[in-house]
């Protein structure tokens, strides 16, 4: 899977779960770039990435996260 791919389905995940068509995520997205994204979104997002990806955050992944392109970086060395 390439970041192209990975990103186009992660936009659709976040525009989906904070109900706003407009938002588009990049490597460098944090929470405070989002308007709703606070820590009960957080955890409403991290199920939906996981559904999307059909895989698990570990506990220590989640609160390592520092921005969106960690997540994606987590999200690409599971699909190889």
């Amino acid at each position: 899977m390439t970041e192209t791919e990975i990103f186009t389905r992660l936009n659709r995940v976040f525009r989906k779960v904070f109900d706003d068509p407009s938002i588009t995520v990049t490597r460098k997205t944090t929470a405070k770039d989002i308007e709703d994204w606070d820590s009960l979104e957080h955890i409403t997002l991290i199920g939906a990435v996981e559904r999307e990806f059909r895989m698990r955050f570990t506990m220590k992944e989640v609160s390592s996260m520092k921005n969106v392109g960690e997540m994606a970086d987590i999200i690409a060395s599971r699909a190889k």
